[in-house]
Parts: C-alpha cells; sequence; structure tokens
C-alpha cells in the first residue's frame, strides 16, 4: 500500500509540471509555427493524460481485495500501461505524417523561440525524469535468479514505468527540438523543424512497443521477465524427496506480485508437508516468488502384477 501511496504523489507532482509547462508550449507553438514543439505540446498532453490515468490506476491498485476482486485492482496498472503505450503510438503516426509535409513544403520556423522553449522544456522534464526514475542504481540492469537486487527491479511498477517511458521521450525530444531550433537560427535550414518531428516520432514509437510489450507479457500471463520456468521447474525437481513436478504454471499478476502453482509428487516415505515448506523457500529466496500454490501427493507404489 505505502508503494502505491509513493507512486502516486510522485505522479500528482509530475502532472502538475507537465500540464503547466505544456499550456505554455502550446502558445510558443503557434506563435513560432514550429511542428516540432507543437509535437512536443501534444506528446506533452499524452503525458498529462498518462500521468492522470497512473495517478488513477495508482489509486485503484492500492485498493484492498474485496468482493469478487479476490486479487484487488492490481492489474489495473499493466492496463494503463497497455493504453500509454497505445497513446505514444498513435500520436507518433500522427506526427509522422505532419514531418514528412513539412520537409515536402517546409513553412517559415522562429528558431530562436523554438530554441528557448525547447531548454525550458529539457529542465522542466528532467525534474520529471527524476521524480518519476528508478530508485536505485540497480534498476534497469539486469540479474540471476537469486540476486538481492532482482526484487528491487520487478518491484517497479509498470504503470510508473509507462510515466516514466513518456517523460524520457519528451526529455529527448526537446533535446532534439532545441537543436532543430539553433540550426533553423544559425543555418537557416527549415527543414530541420521537420527532421526533428520524424525523430521524435521514431523515440517514440520505440518506446510504445516496449510499454506494450512488457504489459502485453503481464496481460497474457507470460513467465516473469527475467525468470526461467524451465530453471525453475529444475530448481524444485531437485529438492530432497521430490521425485516429479508438473502442471507447473508461472506468471505475473502485476508488476512485482509473480505467483507459481505446480503439482509435486515426492517419495512415498517423505514428509509431504515439510518438503511443501522447503520449496516455498526455496521459490521465495532464490526466484523471490513470494505467492506459490503447490499441490503435493505422495508417489504411488508400484505393484507387482503376475500373469
Amino acid at each position: 500500500m505505502h508503494g502505491h501511496d509513493a507512486d502516486g504523489r510522485r505522479l500528482t507532482v509530475a502532472l502538475a509540471l507537465i500540464l503547466g509547462f505544456m499550456a505554455a508550449e502550446v502558445t510558443a507553438a503557434i506563435f513560432a509555427s514550429s511542428l516540432a514543439l507543437l509535437s512536443d505540446a501534444a506528446h506533452m498532453l499524452t503525458d498529462a493524460l498518462a500521468l492522470g490515468l497512473a495517478v488513477l490506476a495508482a489509486r485503484l491498485a492500492g485498493r484492498p481485495a474485496r468482493g469478487n476482486f479476490t486479487f484487488g485492482l492490481q492489474r489495473s496498472e499493466v492496463l494503463s500501461a497497455q493504453l500509454n503505450g497505445a497513446l505514444l503510438g498513435v500520436l507518433a503516426a500522427v506526427i509522422v505524417y505532419g514531418g514528412v509535409t513539412r520537409l515536402i513544403s517546409p513553412p517559415s520556423v522562429d528558431g530562436a523561440t523554438v530554441a528557448v522553449v525547447a531548454l525550458a522544456g529539457v529542465v522542466v522534464n528532467l525534474i520529471s525524469v527524476r521524480l518519476l526514475g528508478p530508485r536505485d542504481r540497480h534498476a534497469h540492469h539486469g540479474g540471476a535468479p537469486g540476486d538481492p537486487h532482482v526484487h528491487e527491479r520487478r518491484a517497479r511498477s509498470l504503470n510508473v514505468e509507462g510515466a516514466y517511458q513518456h517523460v524520457l521521450t519528451d526529455l529527448l525530444a526537446f533535446a532534439i527540438t532545441g537543436l532543430a531550433g539553433l540550426v533553423v537560427l544559425f543555418a537557416h535550414w527549415r527543414r530541420a523543424d521537420g527532421v526533428a518531428a520524424l525523430v521524435i516520432a521514431g523515440i517514440m514509437l520505440r518506446s510504445a512497443w516496449g510499454l506494450l510489450r512488457a504489459s502485453g507479457r503481464v496481460l497474457l500471463e507470460g513467465t516473469p521477465e527475467g525468470l526461467d520456468a524451465g530453471e525453475v521447474g529444475l530448481a524444485m525437481a531437485g529438492q530432497a524427496g521430490v521425485v516429479e513436478v508438473h502442471d507447473l504454471h508461472v506468471w505475473e499478476l502485476t508488476t512485482g506480485f509473480p505467483a507459481l502453482s505446480a503439482h509435486v509428487v515426492v517419495g512415498a516415505e517423505v514428509d509431504c508437508h515439510a518438503t511443501r515448506a522447503a520449496l516455498e523457500t526455496m521459490l521465495s529466496e532464490r526466484f523471490d516468488i513470494t505467492h506459490s500454490t503447490l499441490q503435493v501427493e505422495h508417489a504411488q507404489p508400484r505393484l507387482l502384477k503376475i500373469e
């Protein structure tokens, strides 16, 4: 619950920053006749929508389980990330169209205004990136199962990651837009504005694909990223007293909530309760899977058949 509250606070502050700057940027984009600035402003609008959606999703995910929603509404964060990815993709397609049009027939662009507004946008988005970025230096690094930093990486909300990708893309977009403004100002090459818009669209498409792929993996109940179902099964089968492991399923309810179910067969003389407890401990310590459902039964002795 505390994690969702902290996410909500950071998302709300970032949302206020984005909304305030977006209003000023739209005015500047119209004044400067810059598609790159207008593209940034449009992207900031999707940032605002994405952050607003993320704030709502964080609050829903923090609600306790009740009624028929026995896991609560935790997967709302994944749905939010899915929608954020779709928004990025649609907006990128619109910007591509506008960028190509401007390459064919470039309008007059006020390079100085574009450069100044872009610089201000870089500052605003640096603050937002700092707010929404990983809390520790291990957050984007890989790690083997059992690595103590694996939990920190998985626990990062996909909902916050979706908002973070929006803002990070905006930061890169403003840097590119500022460069385009300087080119227009000093080199008088008006097509730089259209080129910048196309580059921004490419960055947005890349972020959109990453979000759709990650959230889709959760919705389709694939094995969580960083886990290998085969390796988990072998580790379980290697436990003392275990004869066989089958019907193994490993999935993720939401970011940082991996779950497992399996049918485990143990030896006829083995304490099945102690084995189940040992398996649960191993899954928690080695693979960071704390929600497991294990059906444990004894192997049936083979009967001698006389013909």
